[in-house]
């Protein structure tokens, strides 16, 4: 997929509805998933015909997991292969042996797994203890980290790549600012970021956790990144209709 926009557009157009809520829907990769089916793989907001009225900005909660803890057991049961295929094919345009961070990286099926077994060394992040161990259990010489990602110590190295599926819609706007920030400050001349977000600008509940959802939408996304020195270079759409950014440095 290097240098190739495969943007589709689906539901009305991923120019997407204005601000809107969503019922039936969980949202993280190693953490968001639209639970309708039973099986995972939708990291955004589902169809629309389960469109509800706009939701406000998400309040602050004190479990630092924003609420991924407490369904730790639930979302790795459900946890399906959707976008694994995406991040196989984006990795291939890094260096032979390129270190990728995996932010949000839950369980690390199946992102961190991908990643891995395209060759690239992984460090991952996750706010969720019982995810960690589950990560730990499964890739145990694998460096990862139980920590907020906006506050991960990990951000102190270079990487060739970075990865947040599912994850910065699960923060508050200014916290998503943040994150871009400190990936774009930890990223080698010439690496790649790649995130997952709606391109719609609207906030929703997530199904599985209960809490509020935020896309800042595609234009202030390519804002934040311009900020930072980054430029998008591609958008993706995968077979759970999530919609990627691949930015690069």
């Amino acid at each position: 997929m290097k240098g190739v926009i495969l943007e589709f557009w689906f539901f009305l157009s991923p120019g997407w509805w204005k601000r809107t809520n969503w019922t039936n829907q969980s949202t993280r990769h190693a953490q968001h998933e639209w639970n309708g089916g039973g099986e995972g793989g939708h990291f955004g907001p589902p169809p629309a015909k389960q469109r509800t009225k706009m939701m406000s900005e998400p309040s602050v909660h004190p479990d630092r997991s924003n609420g991924w803890e407490a369904v730790a057991s639930r979302f790795t049961a459900q946890r399906s292969s959707i976008g694994a295929a995406t991040v196989r094919a984006w990795c291939r345009a890094l260096p032979t042996g390129a270190s990728v961070l995996d932010l949000g990286c839950g369980t690390g099926v199946p992102i961190s797994e991908a990643l891995m077994d395209e060759g690239c060394v992984v460090r991952g992040v996750d706010a969720s203890p019982s995810l960690v161990t589950e990560f730990q259990r499964r890739f145990p010489r694998v460096p990862v980290a139980c920590e907020p990602a906006e506050e991960s110590e990990f951000f102190g190295e270079t990487y060739d790549g970075i990865v947040a599926i599912g994850l910065l819609f699960l923060l508050q706007s200014d916290v998503q600012q943040a994150v871009i920030r400190r990936v774009a400050a930890a990223l080698k001349p010439g690496g790649r970021f790649l995130f997952t977000a709606p391109v719609q600008t609207w906030a929703w509940v997530d199904a599985m956790t209960g809490r509020q959802s935020v896309s800042l939408g595609a234009e202030a996304y390519r804002r934040a990144l311009s900020g930072v020195g980054l430029r998008v270079i591609g958008e993706y759409v995968d077979e759970g209709e999530n919609h990627y950014y691949d930015a690069a440095r």
